[in-house]
């Protein structure tokens, strides 16, 4: 891996072993040896195949495709939150990853307590987070919500208290997967303009969005997944606008933007 990147995913795959008609009984296994609607099975499932990408250090890179396609589970697997099947994926730098509502949090405990107990798995003493924790309470702006339990939280009180945090414990790769969906128009325009700030000091986004806007507001390059396999990669640049300012929430293939010759002969 060279210095030049942050993250090289090669050759990833993920299986998962899925179970059907699991039965814990002496009569549900006997009734299965007849009818096959009730007998237990086994069936691989391969939500990633044979991936294979590269991420430039300080660079925002698209993970795009529809609903199952397996972006979540790469960036999961990015995350460190798994392991990968096969392939291998290393990262280079402090990974925050904002990939699932309330992932890394106690329900039982305060948004306080789940500040400490955030930064302690980035690897920061409570001294640390002391002296970050004002900003981290002030961008929240959760206010005297930040000292009661967190199960009783809204998802849009989880997003910011979850943002919040990894945005001040100084990532150097940001992974996003359509967290940032969730809250007002207001916050999500200041988690833009921060994600915007920690670029220019060289942080790495990683960013999933049906938002094709959004995208091309944020990232450099991109990979297309459908099914678990890459379908199409490249530079956003490379991609066509849209003729009349709308996109497609996920658009099946991306065209190559018209040249100025061919749109002056267009006009």
């Amino acid at each position: 891996m060279s210095d030049d990147h942050a993250i090289v995913a090669e050759n990833v795959s993920k299986a998962f072993l899925l179970h059907h008609n699991r039965v814990s009984s002496l009569k549900g296994r006997f009734v299965g040896l007849f009818r096959d609607r009730w007998r237990q099975r086994q069936e691989t499932f391969e939500a990633l195949h044979d991936v294979s990408f590269r991420v430039r250090r300080g660079s925002a890179f698209a993970l795009m495709g529809p609903n199952g396609s397996g972006k979540s589970t790469l960036m999961q697997l990015i995350a460190g939150i798994m392991e990968p099947t096969g392939g291998r994926i290393t990262t280079r730098g402090r990974v925050a990853p904002l990939i699932e509502l309330g992932v890394g949090f106690n329900p039982e405990l305060t948004g306080e307590e789940n500040i400490y107990l955030n930064a302690s798995l980035y690897g920061f003493s409570n001294k640390e987070t002391r002296r970050r924790f004002k900003d981290i309470v002030e961008f929240s702006e959760l206010g005297h919500f930040i000292d009661t339990p967190v199960k009783n939280y809204s998802s849009g009180m989880y997003m910011r208290l979850g943002f919040s945090v990894a945005i001040n414990l100084d990532p150097e790769i940001l992974l996003a997967d359509e967290v940032l969906a969730v809250g007002d128009a207001d916050f999500q325009e200041k988690c833009y303009k921060s994600i915007q700030t920690l670029q220019k000091r060289g942080m790495t986004l990683v960013l999933v969005s049906h938002s094709f806007q959004l995208v091309r507001q944020f990232c450099d390059d991109y990979v297309q997944l459908k099914g678990g396999r890459v379908v199409e990669a490249g530079s956003l640049d490379e991609l066509a606008d849209s003729t009349d300012g709308s996109v497609p929430a996920s658009p099946p293939a991306f065209q190559p933007k018209a040249s100025s010759h061919a749109k002056q002969n267009a006009g």
